[in-house]
């Protein structure tokens, strides 16, 4: 009995959140997939950690002692322990290589993939669950260890498809950027280092003219809005411009020459120095990396836009040595799996539009059972030699029209139709919907249409050959 209307709840998502429909669940598992062979052929391996933990081994949005919630989602558990949904693959790696650190091997590489949650104000393309896959080496010191995971998420964007001119894997440094804070007169607990950094990470965006606005005095944009400045002296700024400069002398450090040095002698083009890199200010202690899309793409109003980063990581040595009284280096990279999900859909590296089962539609209900037989071995036939083409029985209680209906909301590549008369004649039509789409576009009246059948075929009712015709409209 269906519930009184007052009391009935009100189908909605909360905000932040999406449901995921076929084609991009589809999507995204292609090219995960191909994400964790590259993965593997480095030498990494497979590892889980749950979506909960303890509020205080996250430790980072915990402004509160009470109410450890800012930032992530938290609970307080029966034992009153606070509880959150991890908000990152990071902050759990680091704990359970500290919970197990006499038993893992060092270095210790490992790839991960999984949904994390932050519960922060969402907008445009930010939403609070998505899906990260992380790979990271802990316990290597050496630049080398920064440079293979360089060099690896090189090796993820080709094999995603995208050639050497269409993205690059930028690299810096901390040691150069809080060096050159260090120069300027900034200590840390000067609350001008963060406004500097945020100016040098524009340096992608604005000219350095509108850099130096944003070192000093402001910048007010084109629809009026003023973003405050760092108000550095034209000496401070002219030093912080210096770095940003392409025709200046670049300034690098120790671990920059070695990642340079490195992925120079194995031939990776695609990953560049880069001063305009800035990531995680409290979190990251050494190179800073970041993969960046350079195609443009139209968006839903014709206009050109640019994806631009699709990951990114970096050394973070402090993170493990929370836990244990000792410092463990660690180094990183994050794909956000959403984002480069739809990169590759408007490129078309992920194929066509994912294609729907073919539908074997009934037509005598009282021979349900002989529908039934046809679709196993059809199945079976279309799924040989690692094969996957899903095939179905229309399990629906309507009529012919209502199925052709079904199959085109599926996206069905073909229908097999078999009545009566069919049968008794030893025949099955299959009815290619895309090529019959197209050829029904130039037919003008019904009866034109029903004397041409457009891309409808006749076969014999064997398995083999049923198959063989599907096969060549799949193709």
């Amino acid at each position: 009995m269906a519930k009184d209307k007052a009391n009935r709840p009100k189908a909605r998502l909360p905000r932040g959140f999406a449901d995921r429909h076929p084609g991009e669940i589809r999507r995204v598992a292609d090219m995960m997939e191909t994400i964790r062979r590259v993965y593997e052929r480095w030498g990494f391996e497979p590892v889980e950690t749950p979506l909960i933990e303890f509020a205080d081994a996250l430790g980072k949005f915990l402004p509160d002692a009470d109410r450890p919630n800012e930032g992530v989602f938290a609970f307080q558990d029966d034992d009153e322990q606070w509880l959150s949904l991890r908000y990152d693959l990071t902050a759990p790696l680091a704990r359970m290589v500290a919970e197990n650190f006499q038993n893992v091997p060092r270095p210790y590489k490992s790839y991960r993939a999984g949904w994390v949650f932050r519960n922060e104000k969402p907008g445009p393309g930010r939403f609070r669950q998505f899906m990260q896959f992380d790979a990271d080496i802990v316990g290597a010191a050496s630049p080398l260890a920064d440079a293979e995971i360089c060099m690896m998420a090189a090796d993820t964007m080709e094999a995603l498809g995208f050639g050497p001119n269409e993205y690059a894997i930028r690299v810096n440094s901390r040691r150069v950027l809080d060096g050159v804070l260090t120069e300027i007169g900034l200590p840390e607990a000067d609350p001008r280092r963060l406004t500097v950094l945020r100016a040098i990470d524009k340096a992608d965006k604005f000219p350095l003219p509108e850099i130096a606005k944003l070192l000093g005095p402001g910048r007010e944009d084109e629809s009026g809005d003023f973003t405050k400045g760092a108000g550095l002296d034209e000496g401070q700024a002219a030093t912080v411009l210096a770095l940003l400069d392409p025709t200046q002398e670049p300034r690098l450090s120790e671990d920059l020459i070695t990642i340079g040095e490195t992925v120079k002698a194995a031939g990776y083009d695609s990953i560049v120095i880069d001063p305009s890199v800035v990531r995680g200010l409290e979190y990251y202690t050494g190179a800073v990396f970041e993969a960046e899309l350079k195609f443009e793409v139209q968006d839903e109003k014709g206009r050109p836009v640019r994806f631009g980063s699709v990951g990114g990581g970096g050394r973070y040595d402090g993170l493990v040595g929370r836990f244990i009284s000792q410092d463990v280096p660690a180094t990183g990279f994050s794909v956000g799996v959403s984002r480069l999900a739809a990169a590759l859909a408007a490129r078309e590296t992920a194929g066509a539009a994912v294609r729907g089962p073919v539908i074997v539609t009934v037509m005598d209900r009282d021979n349900v059972a002989r529908y039934h037989e046809m679709t196993a071995k059809l199945r079976a036939a279309l799924n040989r030699d690692g094969a996957v083409v899903p095939v179905e029985m229309y399990i629906g209680d309507s009529g012919f029209k209502a199925q052709m209906k079904y199959a085109d909301r599926r996206g069905a590549p073909c229908v097999i139709i078999q009545g009566a008369d069919e049968r008794a004649a030893g025949k099955v039509q299959i009815k290619d919907l895309a090529a019959g789409k197209e050829a029904a576009r130039e037919i003008e009246d019904r009866a034109e249409w029903v004397a041409a059948r457009p891309a409808q075929v006749e076969v014999d009712a064997d398995i083999e050959t049923i198959a063989a015709a599907v096969r060549a409209i799949l193709t």
